[in-house]
């Protein structure tokens, strides 16, 4: 049943999202040349402390972390809390370990991609385009799960049929970032964080009222589903599975393009330390609270599943007004995870395929054309493909996660870190990493339980440990560049 009191405050917010991509349109096209590049990619490296923070937590959070993940939270319990709390030092690690040199490399080489940071390291054409190659691949599953997550959710609340949600969330996220790149992206981003915030305190709050507090809901679910109380929900989530979690959305979100590039966009080191510790607090409570709703929701409303289960137990426990406000909040992390794989898989067509093997002298108002062409191509071939929806986003999102880990992890981190590391090396690491990945998801082959991503982790280091070995060493320039 469709609900016009739920649509009134998304309409709005929507309103609202669009008219910053105006302003952020106003600000690219006050730029030129190599300018606009990195106006439209990386925002002029103009990010602050906070709104860094939370861009960078609103790109990781997804639809996965809003609806995915809580539907798996409902059927499973607090094992599924215990997973997700991995995810809490995201933040912390990703700027903590890249932040600095990133930031400082990215200025010398002028980066505003990934890509041309590892252009730059490994001089090498393959290292180039397969890097290119693995953000257009695992960028585009990654988009389709969160277009599919938007929509689901948007049919599930509002009541409006799968196609109706699909078309005005792919429509709004595809026009926005395409006309107010990165500034846009940031931006919304850190309006959407807090959203994000607010939505989850309104949903916690209304689903402790409608289940008479935490302390009878915690009662039900031990007289109902004891299980569910159980760090591996009885058996149903393995400890290797869990151990391996730590590597998936913890210590591998280091590989991650769409986070990485953040260390590139900050202002000064004060912005990047109050981003630390503002991003550690609001992952941790985003993961907390939408996932203990899922558990909780299991008892108070019962009888869903699946990526159903937010959007309906939204419906049960909340004022349809507060509905509206609160699906905006999802749908900010969905749409703040698609904004930025979209502007930068539009990069890797542009600044890192295009302008380095095809035309070299491309004219300010060209380049800023393909852009925003580029950019609204990647968006609608998402779109496309999220019109015949497969079920859990989450292992979706999962698997985009993990390819992109076995394509950069280690090529980003020992590129910065190891200056033995070269092209031979890098080459190895992408494709024994990609080519592994894809083959245990397919065939379903985990070292004693582990994930995948355990084991194609471990063989893309070896392959890039031997591949530096074999191949030739960084010349002199590279390693004065880098550490001079």
């Amino acid at each position: 049943m469709v609900n016009f009191q739920m649509i009134i405050p998304l309409i709005l917010y929507l309103v609202f999202i669009f008219s910053i991509a105006l302003y952020s349109k106003r600000k690219s096209s006050k730029v030129s040349g190599e300018g606009f590049i990195e106006e439209y990619f990386i925002g002029g490296r103009s990010m602050g402390g906070f709104v860094l923070a939370m861009t960078l937590i609103a790109t990781y959070s997804s639809a996965s972390s809003f609806v995915g993940g809580p539907g798996v939270a409902y059927s499973l319990g607090f094992g599924w809390i215990l997973l997700a709390m991995i995810q809490v030092p995201t933040a912390f690690l990703t700027l903590g370990i890249l932040g600095k040199k990133l930031a400082v490399v990215s200025r010398k080489i002028k980066a505003v991609t990934v890509t041309d940071f590892l252009r730059a390291r490994y001089k090498n054409d393959g290292v180039v385009i397969l890097s290119s190659i693995a953000i257009l691949l695992f960028f585009m599953a990654a988009m389709v799960a969160q277009f599919i997550g938007g929509a689901k959710l948007f049919e599930g609340i509002t009541g409006y049929h799968y196609y109706v949600g699909l078309i005005l969330f792919g429509i709004t996220v595809i026009v926005y970032t395409t006309i107010g790149g990165f500034r846009a992206v940031a931006l919304t981003d850190a309006i959407q964080g807090i959203i994000m915030i607010f939505a989850t305190i309104f949903l916690l709050m209304g689903i402790l009222r409608a289940g008479g507090g935490i302390d009878n809901i915690m009662a039900k679910i031990a007289q109902t589903n004891p299980e569910a109380l159980t760090p591996t929900a009885g058996g149903k989530i393995s400890q290797p599975f869990i151990l391996s979690f730590w590597v998936l959305v913890g210590f591998g979100v280091l590989g991650l393009p769409q986070t990485t590039v953040r260390c590139m966009g900050f202002k000064d080191s004060k912005s990047l330390h109050n981003a630390m510790i503002v991003g550690t607090f609001v992952v941790g409570f985003l993961m907390l609270g939408m996932h203990l709703i899922g558990v909780l929701g299991s008892v108070v409303v019962p009888g869903l599943e699946g990526d159903g289960a937010i959007p309906g137990i939204t419906v049960k426990v909340m004022h349809p007004i507060l509905a509206g406000i609160f699906i905006a909040g999802p749908l900010a992390a969905i749409m703040s995870t698609v904004d930025s794989m979209l502007i930068l898989a539009s990069a890797a067509i542009i600044r890192d395929l295009y302008l380095n093997y095809g035309s070299k002298n491309v004219s300010l108002e060209k380049l800023s054309k393909m852009s925003f062409i580029t950019t609204g191509i990647i968006g609608v071939l998402a779109f496309i493909l999220a019109i015949n929806p497969p079920s859990l986003i989450v292992w979706i999102n999962l698997f985009a996660f993990g390819g992109l880990q076995a394509a950069f992890l280690w090529p980003t981190i020992l590129g910065l870190y190891w200056k033995k590391a070269n092209a031979m090396g890098a080459i190895s690491s992408m494709v024994a990493g990609v080519g592994s990945f894809i083959y245990f998801t397919i065939t379903e082959i985990k070292f004693i339980g582990m994930h995948q991503i355990v084991q194609t982790l471990i063989i893309s280091l070896l392959a890039f440990v031997i591949g530096a070995y074999f191949g030739k060493k960084p010349d002199e320039d590279t390693i004065k560049l880098f550490w001079g």
